[in-house]
């Protein structure tokens, strides 16, 4: 049975079952244009804890429990949990890990570990070594800003081209079969591009967009010719957090690769807050294409309006120690193929 076409796209004949998904946003992100679309929304970003970075653990496993209730099972039925965020050593999905106590693989995708855990979890369903499988991904406006940039009590002002990091937490379900209850019963996952690190040259920090672009681009070059598919072949497709100038740059990129995208591109990142709100580019972190993905686009596979999209979250994989010593920044995006099909099909 084929199982790979292509350089680098992978099929999955046994098509995984998405069955459950799950968000937790902060008010920010419940005030932009998908406030209603998301599960769990609060006012207080410390959900009830002492620091943000045990808040940010907080909502990794609320996202994790709650998905799997609306896939109709208990955590505890989880064979595996492939996920991360953009702490060092992924400490907030360790710390969720250990509370959990499910079989765990830690990822470390920076903004793209979305699609990376889909891309791993359906080889795991597919395979049929684990099933079902939760895939997660956490980020935090506070921790990251401390982390990475300046401390928060500094106030500082970020450049035109900066984004602002969502406080938010996504999980999606897969399984190798239906689940009676489970809140999806027409998506399935057929195939996924891994996406290879490119480096444009980019240093600035505050510009992750045009960092992460021309990777994109090259996951879906990449994804056409292997599939010998092209834009036309789908609904949406979506890029991680790209924001607003990245957006500019990916499509600029496509077209000079003959391959234009302009009529079916969705960014997270740029569609995740309104412009009234102010934070420049747009947003992102790993939990911003976690939540537009349970919270928007998966809806729309559910009911059918669309057929097939192309899913990438994009990554910037860099650390406050190798821009320091004046390193550049590569990027990465993996491509996850998801599709709508009907009850009972193959």
């Amino acid at each position: 049975m084929q199982k790979q076409i292509g350089e680098r796209t992978l099929l999955f004949p046994n098509m995984p079952y998405v069955i459950g998904s799950a968000n937790i946003v902060a008010k920010a992100e419940s005030d932009g244009p998908f406030g209603t679309c998301f599960d769990t929304a609060v006012e207080d970003d410390t959900f009830g804890e002492d620091s943000f970075e045990k808040a940010e653990c907080h909502m990794f496993e609320q996202a994790v429990k709650d998905a799997c209730r609306s896939g109709g099972l208990a955590h505890k039925d989880l064979q595996a949990m492939l996920g991360g965020d953009l702490l060092n050593q992924i400490i907030t999905a360790n710390y969720a890990a250990r509370d959990l106590q499910i079989p765990f693989l830690g990822l470390y995708g920076a903004c793209s570990t979305m699609s990376e855990s889909l891309l791993l979890g359906s080889i795991l369903v597919d395979g049929s070594y684990r099933a079902p499988v939760a895939c997660v991904a956490c980020s935090h406006f506070s921790t990251a800003e401390r982390q990475y940039r300046y401390p928060l009590e500094m106030g500082t002002t970020s450049p035109p081209t900066a984004q602002r990091t969502v406080t938010g937490a996504g999980c999606v379900i897969l399984s190798d079969r239906w689940q009676n209850g489970a809140r999806y019963r027409h998506i399935r996952i057929p195939s996924a591009t891994i996406g290879k690190v490119i480096d444009y040259g980019i240093d600035d920090i505050s510009n992750m967009g045009a960092a992460m672009a021309p990777a994109a681009c090259d996951t879906i070059l990449q994804h056409f010719r292997d599939t010998g598919r092209n834009a036309s072949d789908y609904d949406r497709i979506v890029t991680g957090d790209l924001g607003s100038f990245g957006t500019d740059m990916l499509l600029r990129l496509c077209r000079e690769k003959q391959i234009p995208i302009d009529d079916c591109h969705f960014d997270c990142g740029k569609e995740i807050y309104t412009t009234s709100q102010k934070y420049n580019c747009g947003g992102s972190g790993c939990g911003c294409s976690a939540v537009v993905l349970t919270g928007h686009l998966l809806p729309h596979l559910e009911s059918g309006e669309w057929k097939r999209i192309l899913f990438l979250a994009t990554g910037a994989l860099m650390s406050t120690t190798s821009n320091q010593q004046g390193e550049t920044i590569p990027g990465i995006a993996h491509a996850v193929v998801f599709e709508h099909f009907k009850a009972g099909e193959q």
